[in-house]
Formats: C-alpha cells, sequence, structure tokens
C-alpha cells in the first residue's frame, strides 16, 4: 500500500453483528474499500453494552482479518451507535453579534450553537451531532450558512441528536478495550443514510428505516437536512424468537424458517406444509408460521408509523422510505412494510463503491459504509502503516488472543 495514502474506518457495533469496512482515501477525497469483515457480536443488549469483554472480543476479532486484508494498523474509528435512548430534539438559539454591519463569524456560528444545546439537553445526555436548521439574522430567516453575512442579532434553529451518557461511554470504552479510539458515534440509522441516500431523496423527503436485530431506527430528512431521529426497541430477532416460542423450536430452526419461506406478500390462502432441518424432520403449516411472523412485523411497522406520525411526517414524505439493516433481508418484507406504512418502500444498500466493494453493497453493510463515508467527509484519517498488529492476530490461537485481549481491558481498567 501507498504508505503516504490515506484511510478511514467503520465500525457498524449491533446487538447480533459486528461489521467492520476498511478505506483507503486518495489526495482528491476518493476513496476506495480495501478491508472489510463481518461476525457474531457479544456483550449487547438492545443496541447498548450490556459488559465490555463481549463486545471488545467481537471488535477486536473483526478488526483483525481486515486489518490484514486492508494491510493496514486501526487506531481509530466511526463507531455505531443505537438503543432506544438515541433521539432527536430541536432546539434554538439566539445571540447579539454586534452593530449591524458586523460580519458573521466561524466564533459567532459555534456560540449561537452552544446557545442552543445549553440547557436544552439534559445533563445524563451526550450529544452526538447538532444539525443547523435555519439560520436568521436580524428577524429575516431562511439562511441556510450565515458566514459573511452582516447583522447584529443571530438566530439559530436546530436538530440535537442525543444519547444517554452511559451508554456513550460504555461503548468508548469497549472501543478502548479493543486498542482503538471511537473518534465519533454516530447513530446507526444515520450513517445508513449517508450510504444510500441522494440528494434529490434527502431534498424532497424521505425516511431511512435501519431494521437490526433488537431495534429499528428511524431518519426523516427534508430540505436537505436530518429532521428527526428515533428508535424502536425491536427488530428481527423478535420474529425468530417468536417462532421459536409459538413452534416450540430452536432458534437456530425459526431463523431457518425465517428466511428460507417467509416472504412479505403473506399469502395466507396457501395452508402447505414446510418441512425444515435434518432430512424434512420437522413440518409445519405454512398459514401458521406466517400468522405468528405478521404479527410481530405488524407491531415493529406501526410502532414506526407512530415515529412519522410523531414527527408530522406520516404520509408525507414524496420519496418513500429506504429500508436497510439485517432485518431488510426478509424476502419481499418492503411488500408488506409498503401496506403498513402507507408509502412507497424500497430496499436500501451501498452503490458505487470502489475497491473491494462487491461484498459491502448490501444492504446490511449500508451502516458500516456510511460510517466510512462521514470519516472520509470529516477528515479523520487514520495513517497508512503496515498492519503489524492484524498479523500478529492471525498468528495467534484461540487461547491466546483471548487472554491478550482481557490483560488489555483490566489494564486500561
Amino acid at each position: 500500500m501507498d504508505e503516504n495514502k490515506r484511510f478511514v474506518t467503520g465500525l457498524d457495533v449491533g446487538t447480533e453483528n459486528v461489521r467492520a469496512v476498511i478505506a483507503t482515501v486518495n489526495k482528491d477525497g476518493e476513496f476506495a474499500i480495501v478491508g472489510y469483515n463481518e461476525g457474531k457480536s457479544g456483550g449487547m443488549r438492545k443496541g447498548i453494552p450490556a459488559n465490555l469483554t463481549g463486545p471488545a472480543e467481537a471488535i477486536d476479532k473483526m478488526l483483525g482479518d481486515a486489518e490484514r486484508m486492508g494491510g493496514v494498523d486501526v487506531r481509530n474509528a466511526y463507531v455505531s451507535i443505537n438503543g432506544s435512548t438515541v433521539m432527536s430534539t430541536l432546539s434554538s438559539g439566539m445571540i447579539a453579534v454586534g452593530a449591524a454591519e458586523h460580519e458573521i463569524t466561524g466564533e459567532d456560528i459555534m456560540r449561537v450553537e452552544d446557545v442552543a444545546v445549553s440547557g436544552r439537553i439534559p445533563a445524563n445526555r451526550d450529544v452526538l451531532d447538532v444539525v443547523p436548521l435555519e439560520y436568521a439574522l436580524d428577524g429575516q430567516g431562511g439562511i441556510k450558512d450565515p458566514l459573511g453575512m452582516a447583522g447584529a442579532r443571530l438566530e439559530m434553529r436546530a436538530l440535537v441528536i442525543s444519547a444517554l451518557t452511559p451508554n456513550c461511554e460504555n461503548l468508548r470504552r469497549a472501543m478502548m478495550a479493543a486498542d482503538v479510539k471511537a473518534e465519533r458515534l454516530v447513530p446507526s440509522v444515520v450513517a445508513a443514510a449517508k450510504a444510500v441516500l441522494s440528494d434529490r431523496q434527502r431534498e424532497n423527503g424521505v425516511a431511512v428505516v435501519d431494521m437490526g436485530a433488537a431495534t429499528t431506527s428511524v431518519a426523516v430528512y427534508e430540505e436537505g437536512d436530518l429532521q428527526y431521529v428515533g428508535v424502536v426497541p425491536a427488530g428481527s430477532n423478535n420474529v425468530t424468537n417468536d417462532l421459536a416460542i409459538v413452534l416450540a423450536i430452536d432458534p437456530d430452526l425459526a431463523e431457518e424458517i425465517k428466511t428460507r419461506f417467509i416472504t412479505g406478500d403473506f399469502d395466507s390462502e396457501k395452508s402447505v406444509a414446510i418441512k425444515v432441518g435434518k432430512n424434512g424432520e420437522r413440518t409445519f403449516e405454512r398459514k401458521e408460521v406466517e400468522e405468528v411472523v405478521k404479527a410481530r412485523l405488524t407491531e415493529i411497522f406501526g410502532e414506526v408509523r407512530k415515529k412519522l406520525k410523531a414527527a408530522k411526517y406520516d404520509q408525507r414524505l414524496p420519496e418513500g422510505i429506504v429500508l436497510v439493516g439485517g432485518g431488510a433481508k426478509m424476502r419481499d418484507i418492503e411488500l408488506f412494510a409498503k401496506q403498513i406504512l402507507e408509502a412507497a418502500v424500497k430496499i436500501g444498500a451501498p452503490t458505487g463503491l470502489r475497491g473491494v466493494a462487491d461484498a459491502v453493497e448490501k444492504t446490511e453493510f449500508a451502516t458500516a459504509v456510511g460510517l466510512v463515508m462521514l470519516a472520509a467527509e470529516d477528515g479523520q484519517y487514520g495513517e497508512a502503516t503496515s498492519s503489524k498488529k492484524g498479523l500478529k492476530k492471525v498468528g495467534k490461537n484461540k487461547g491466546e488472543k483471548k487472554s491478550g485481549l482481557f490483560k488489555k481491558i483490566f489494564s486500561k481498567f
């Protein structure tokens, strides 16, 4: 690899899976995927860490293989955050900047942003992002960027994205235990939107629904800006668990039924038998299976619609809804979502990528790819060096790797 080439890393740390994507960035800002990996997560419940060792071990393993592929040593990354405590809040602020001919500076914009956030967000929440929606100068609104304009009074209306501080801090600590710094925590649905939406969709009005294993996140865009973020504490694993309980089978068999036989049209008139397991050892009626899945999906997308109604965007999105995430892999799920949400729904995935892109141009990789794109946009690069750390991991056996990880964890805390 060119030693002068910069690279960026995205880590999608989910309840069920961890996905890592590494990309190089050239001097023109163009990036190419050079490494990726995915595997089972650990120690996560509904999008938040339940302990440190589980997520740290999963992150360590996923990054090790991705580093080896890309030939780099990752020390910092953009990381996804999820969970029902992630939320958006509309806020506003106003400052006096001087005489009428005063030229607005970057410092003025930072001051009004501080005023918009200060006192509006509880002390037990971390601010993840502040999205300026509109500025006003001396009462004249509709300004997107006031830098260099003249005025005496600067006002700002913004969307503040936040999450509970303990959840943010524990995710950062899990990253530290894996010897990686979380440069920025980004809501998974916001990162996914970066990877799958066009400028036209953001301008006209669109929602992204990220259906993960344990949570389903919603983000709404209009006039080019993020307008709302919310999280439903249920996901595709709830469907699997319902099947396991009702059919009295183990979750692996329930997952097989869900992925192999369920389609979003739910044609229950066909009450035919479903045979699963080795040599077709178990048989179930399709109608019974579909009723279980349909009931849970109705609940999940019903809650998504409530989020859209709360944001005042229900049936007000010309570009419809883009469905992403591991849960979006269920066959024809967009057909069912369309019925519940009463809007156009399509499956979204990253496209047009360079490098080893085929493996990550999938809906389940939308968040990880979006994190890489955001890191490149923000200029948060790592130094492209030989991956000594990754090569060491390859040489370790499983016991040695685990022992080394625990030493790393306990040495930090």
